[in-house]
Parts: C-alpha cells; structure tokens; sequence
C-alpha cells in the first residue's frame, strides 16, 4: 500500500518536509488491522441507491468528469460509470471526514472494471485518500484486466500523525502531470462497485456548544456568544441588518478535558454562517447555508470564505447575490430569493480565476466583495496574496498591485470587461468599497511583509504597518491610484483586545437608520474560553463609523462595548427563541419547517443544548406602561421536571414568571405562564433550571402577550393566486367606535394604515413572488385608544399553504 504526496504541479503545493515521517510511519500491509468495531464507513457502496454520498474529485481546479449510474453492476442493479475524465485523479469520491481516525486500521474492499477498446491490456487503479492541501495517500491498488471485474482488497493504517480533519476517498489511476497526451492509457473510462471501508467505528462528535459566557451582559461585542463567525459582511434589507461570515464553527472541537480546540483549519469551511439584528445588539441565528462541498450549492466549489453579499432587481425580480471565496484560486457567486435563501446557483463554473481578463498576476482571487453604485452598475473587488516577483522590491512592499475591480454584468453572476489594478498601499486583501456623499471608500487589509512582498522593508509615511485596515477615496468606483490613499482606519485588533486576537483582519460597512457602522472580527470569544492562547475561532465586532468635515475617516477604536442599540426590542409578537443579546451554554440547531418569524421559505432553528443553569437573555426589550400579562413558549420537552424562570435585569434579577415544561417527553407544544410586575424597558433573562446532567428542552419561539385591555378587531389571512404568483391577503377589521392605526407584517413585506374608520377594513395583498407559499403567519398591531388610554393590540393570524398553476 503506497503513500505518497502530489507533486506540486498537481494545483496545490504540499509540505515536502512531512513526506519522510508519512512513509516512515506508512502502512501496514499483509496483517490483520486492529479494529475498534466492524463497521463499513461508506455510505451505499453498491449504488443501490444510485450516486448518493458520491460526487466527482474536485480536490484541483483541473479535476472533472461525469459520473453517472449504470446497470452493467458486478452485484445488485446498479453501479457507478465514469466517464469524460479530465485527470488522472478524476474518478468517483466519498467524504469520510469525521469517520476515519489517525493511528486505526481499516481493510477496503471495491470491484473495478474497465471496458475501452483502445485501452491497455491490463491497468493499474488505486484506491486513494485526500487528506486535503496536497496530501494524497494511495491506499489499496489492483491491476485489472480490460473487460473484467478486479478487486480491490487490501488493509490500510492511518499514521497517528496524519490530520484528518479531511479524509475524502476516491478511485483513480496511476498520477500523470500530463494525461491528455495518451487517453487510452490515462483517462480511460471505467465503473466502480461495492466499495466498503471496514474498520474503527467513527468517533462520536465533539460538543461545540461554547459553555463560557462569551457575550458579557451590558457589552454589544462580540455580537453573539454561542459560536463563532469571521470575515462580516452587513446587508441592510426591510429594516434589519443581515451579517454573513466564514463559519469559523464549522471545524471547531474542543477537547473534553480541557476545552481547547485544534488550530483552526480553513480548507474544511464550507459554510457561511447568517445572524441579523434590528437593533444592533439582540442577533437571531439563521444557521448555516452550505455553499460549497458534494452537497452545497454550488458543489464545484470546495470552500466558501469571507462572504459579501449585496440586492439586485434583475429582469423585474429582487435578488440577492452571495459572494465567496473558493479557497485562494477562485471566487463565486449564488442567487438568494431572499436574505435568507432559498439558494441556488446560476453558474457551474467560478466566476473569478484564472481565466478573469486582468486578473492573470493576482496570486489570491479571493474576497469578492459586491458593490452596486445608485445608477444601478454593479462591480466586484477581489484579490490579495503576494506580489508578483518582477517588481523591485520596495514597489512589491508599498504598491504589491495585487487587488482588482471587475464590472459585473447585469444578471450579477458574469463579469465585463477587463479587471482594473487597485494600487492600495502595503495591500494583502480584503478589499471593500462603500459610497457616501458622492465618494467612493475602498478598505482594505495590510500586509505583515516578509519574502512575499519584497522582504526586509519599511512602509513609506503615512502607510499602513501590518494587519491594519487602511483605505482610499475616489470620485469614481473603477479608479483606485495610490494617491487615493487616505491613511489607516483601524489599527490591528491586537491594540484593543490584547494577546491571542492578533492576525489579519476583514471588514466592511453600511448604512443603517442614518449612521454608518464598521464591522470587523476579532478572537475575543476564543479568549474567553481558552485564555490568551487562541486558536484562530474569530467572531464578530461593530463599531461606529463617523466622519470628518471633509470626508475622511476617524479612525475607529475597538471596544467590547461595540455600538448603542437603536431601538428597544418589540416583545408583543411571536419571535425566535435563538435571538440572543446574551446567552451562556446553549446551542442551536436546524429543525424540519420554516421560520414562525420570518417565513416558511426561511431555515426554521431552536436553541438546544439546554442544562441546568442555561441561560438566554434580550437587551432593553420594551413592555409599555401597561406591561406584560404573559409569556408563551413552543418548546419540546427533553426530560421531566423542566422549567423557564423569567427575570428582569439580571441573571439572578427577581423571578417574575415561571413556566413549567411539563409537556409530553419528545413532542412539541405551547406552554406559557403569568407575569407580573412586568412593565417599562428591561433587560430579560431566559434562566433555565431542571434534573443536573439532562438535556432539559429544546425552544423555537417566545411571544409575550400584552397586560392591556384589547381593542376590538377582526383579524384574518388567506392565500390567493394572481397571474400563477401566490400572495399572501391580510384583512383587519376595526370593531371599535373609533379610529384606529393598523401595521400588518408579514415575511413577504409589510404595509401600515394611518386611520381606519369603525366597521372599516384595511386590506393588504403580499405577493411572495413564488408559485406557492407555505402555511405561515402574520402579525396585525392595531393602536388607539380606549377611555383616555393609549393602547396597542397585536394579533397574530395563521394563513394557510397555497400552490398556483399546474
């Protein structure tokens, strides 16, 4: 059993140095594996189940074939074909990441045939892992006989140093930096079967739920607690801001014992992570949106880093456009129905690499950042890495040249034209371009130096030194000479968080309620857990961003106090239970259906993990004068004896409600509870208690039900069709005898009346801009007053599924 590592012409340059311990610690061939179990890792083997769990190798941009199901099978009725091979490593693939562990044994068994006319006699095919970067290890080999069934059967040792936080396992024939040259002998087509990986059952999975406070109550940063997120990017739609980061959580795992993580590994992030807040301090967690991988989105993409995201009508239609980077090769975008999705990709290749007119010299095509201008042209900045060897080395060091600005086309997933250099000062990535006042910004992050940009060097005057985010100011989107150098925005985290949250930043800005804000990340979480030895887990920040008189920047000043909140929360509504100003040791979790608060169409989640002594909390949440009668939770009950304690203030602030969670072990229901005293502006904790060492409940949504006395108003939904588009229709009727103020919304938009007349109706027509709609929800607020007394009544009215058209 052979192991090896890809040259680096392969597409991905590997640690040479590390080959002779992979070959000294090798494989153990001829002996029976010691195993933990006998379990079979992979997923339908035999194809039964057609390509299910199996894609294509994708490990190297060069890599690509079709694969399809075929019935000429050696057991069963079906097997896999492969066929239109670009490489020698372009065969069929499984992902065992998570499954195979370092320092086991593992026997493979697999059936392989080959059948082409102008093929050898006979053909050498391996069995190999991808433990990602450049590291391939051929595990099983057989020789096959053109027209006849082989196997595979061999036994394979994972060496106890081998990572295998990637461990993807693929059939391919003997590597070749130069296949097309003879196809019959490299890139024959050929069909797998009965592929089995028999050996140490997987490890069970590592608990991410972060049991420290990460979130301090009072401080507004990071901006969530319960897990992690880098690279922000804020999208202001319909009142909310949106964020969308690298999911940092993706590959973290701490140790049981002593809490700390592996270093954080990059090539696994496939996920980009969305929280959104209207008031800049309570974030409801929208989970993570799988872009990249055999099972995302766009899955000819294997990474999805440092999102950017922006709204664009196209051909009559809102949509909405995620950015991402591919790993360092290539950028891409998908199209979103909305900020939450549904997601879909429009492209089947990347949208930035190397074939991008103008981008040939740029070492990192990555970071897209997205920005439409007012007269509805869009541009795309990209770009990073080290600066190319023909220049001298001060110019590499001060004007490296390294990131572009593209013209986007209309659709949003094209480019036009050829890519302009941004000559930003002592550059390394992350650019980002905003407008304001009729000036276009463009931020950036700077270099830490070294061979890769001209080595030892000194910044010319006024540049920035390394890690810090410098910017530029021009009269046009396109034009970014250095002397649109402006100075540095934000220095290195480091000087405002102290030791462990150094490193490399990324950033952007947005406009929200008049006031423009700057988000950035920073390991603060990290170093609440593990102490001032981080291991890379970034979260996110906001702060202010202001101005001077003639346009340029304050330099911003990192703080765990982030930014004031800008409205105080709405309770008297139905809202997710995974909105947290502050929280310690839960979770969250995708559950099956959509979101009660934002739409049957949007990733339904609910917080688990729930101990004793759990908490969540809400910032400066507003009850009125009049207050608050009552709460109302759905909830799932996990164990006997649970309960939710309500208190105002502070974590051991005075009890105000209890609520027992005494519903029937593993089903949903409604529980709720009387308040009292509950009146005015608090802070709200969410204190759970319940059996030490049980999983106590799982929680969806809160809805608090207000202490006044209710107006009068019939309140109904239904759903129609107009033209094969579904709508969602809203009907309030006033039954009092005076006027009245109604506010409906919905997840497809929202719509107030000022003044409707007693016996009146206002009515309201939401189109969902689909051909059909999933049962939901919308929400009426009625204002008016009863007696002198100013009173406001909220009904929330159910609507059931539509579908139009044939």
């Amino acid at each position: 059993m052979e192991q090896r590592l890809r040259r680096a012409t392969r597409g991905r340059v590997a640690a040479l140095a590390t080959l002779g311990l992979m070959l000294a610690t090798g494989f153990v061939a001829g002996a029976a594996p010691v195993q933990a179990a006998d379990t079979n890792l992979v997923v339908n083997g035999g194809f039964e189940d057609g390509l299910a769990n199996w894609f294509v190798n994708n490990g190297n941009a060069a890599d690509g074939a079709q694969l399809s199901a075929t019935s000429d099978a050696f057991s069963g009725a079906t097997a896999a074909h492969v066929t239109n091979r670009a490489t020698t490593g372009s065969g069929p693939m499984q992902d065992l990441s998570g499954k195979v562990q370092a320092g086991q044994a593992y026997t493979l068994t697999a059936r392989i045939k080959y059948a082409n006319e102008s093929g050898p006699a006979t053909k050498q095919f391996f069995a190999t892992m991808h433990y990602g970067g450049g590291t391939y290890t051929n595990l099983v080999s057989v020789t096959a006989t053109k027209g006849q069934w082989a196997q595979f059967s061999g036994t394979f040792t994972i060496p106890a140093t081998q990572s295998v936080s990637t461990a993807r396992l693929f059939f391919e024939t003997p590597w070749t930096s130069t296949p097309s040259t003879d196809p019959a002998l490299h890139l024959m087509d050929f069909t797998l079967d009965d592929v089995s990986v028999v050996g140490a059952a997987p490890p069970a999975p590592a608990s991410k739920t972060i049991e420290v406070v990460g979130k301090l109550p009072g401080e507004h940063n990071p901006l969530i607690g319960h897990k992690f997120g880098a690279d922000g990017f804020g999208l202001v739609h319909d009142g909310r801001v949106y964020m969308y980061m690298t999911n940092d959580t993706q590959g973290y795992a701490p140790n049981p014992t002593t809490g700390v993580s592996p270093g954080i590994n990059y090539g696994d992030i496939n996920q980009i992570t969305v929280i959104s807040s209207e008031d800049l301090v309570n974030w409801t967690d929208h989970g993570e949106i799988q872009v990249a991988g055999p099972n995302g989105v766009a899955p000819f993409t294997a990474n999805s880093w440092a999102p950017g995201i922006t709204k664009k009508v196209v051909n009559g239609v809102e949509k909405f456009f995620l950015y991402y980077a591919n790993g360092g090769g290539s950028s891409n975008v998908i199209t979103g129905a909305s900020p939450l999705g549904p997601w879909t990709s429009e492209r089947t290749s990347t949208l930035i690499d190397g074939r991008t007119p103008g981008a040939e010299a740029v070492a990192w095509k990555f970071d897209p950042a997205p920005f439409v201008d007012d007269d509805g042209q869009p541009y795309l900045y990209f770009g990073g890495g080290p600066a190319s060897t023909s220049m001298p080395p001060a110019e590499r060091f001060n004007n490296p040249k390294n990131i572009r600005s593209i013209e986007l086309g209309d659709d949003m997933v094209s480019t036009e034209g050829t890519a302009a250099v941004v000559d930003a000062p002592v550059a390394f990535e992350a650019g980002h371009v905003f407008k304001r006042q009729g000036k276009y910004y463009f931020s950036y992050s700077s270099h830490f130096g070294g061979n890769d940009f001209g080595g030892s060097q000194q910044p010319l005057p006024g540049y920035p030194g390394g890690g810090q985010i410098g910017y530029m100011i021009s009269d046009g989107p396109m034009s970014w000479p250095k002397e649109a150098y402006a100075g540095v925005l934000f220095p290195n985290q480091s000087q405002f968080f102290g030791a462990g949250t150094g490193g490399n930043n990324h950033q952007s800005v947005f406009e929200f309620g008049g006031k423009y804000y700057f988000t950035y990340h920073a390991p603060t979480l990290n170093k609440r857990i593990n102490g001032n030895t981080t291991q890379g887990y970034r979260s996110p920040h906001i702060q202010e961003l202001t101005f001077n008189p003639d346009g340029t920047i304050q330099q911003v000043v990192g703080t765990y106090a982030g930014v004031d909140q800008v409205r105080d929360f709405d309770p008297y509504r139905v809202f997710e239970a995974e909105t947290f100003g502050w929280s310690k040791g839960v979770a969250t979790t995708k559950v099956d259906g959509g979101s009660a608060q934002f739409g049957g169409a949007a990733p339904n989640l609910v917080v688990r993990d729930v101990d004793n002594g759990d908490w969540t909390a809400l910032s400066s949440v507003d009850f009125g004068d009049s207050g608050a009668r009552s709460l109302t939770a759905r909830v799932r009950a996990l164990a006997a004896g649970g309960q939710i304690q309500v208190r105002l203030d502070d974590v051991n602030g005075p009890v105000v409600g209890t609520v027992a969670v005494d519903t029937p072990v593993g089903q949903w229901a409604e529980v709720s509870a009387e308040l009292t005293g509950v009146s005015g502006v608090h802070d709200v904790y969410f204190t759970y208690t319940g059996p030490a060492g049980a999983d106590l409940f799982e929680i969806d949504t809160w809805a608090f039900q207000s202490a006044t006395v209710d107006l009068p108003v019939t309140v109904t939904a239904s759903t129609r069709c107009v033209g094969g588009t579904a709508y969602v229709a809203v009907q309030a009727r006033n039954d009092h005898d005076a006027p009245v103020g109604v506010s409906m919304e919905t997840p497809y938009g929202s719509r107030s009346f000022a003044a409707v007349a007693p016996g009146a109706n206002a009515y309201q027509s939401f189109t969902t801009r689909a051909g059909s709609v999933p049962a939901g929800s919308a929400t009426v607020r009625v204002t008016g007053a009863i007696g002198g007394q100013d009173v406001t009544t909220v009904r929330t009215v159910q609507h059931p599924a539509g579908t139009c058209g044939g």
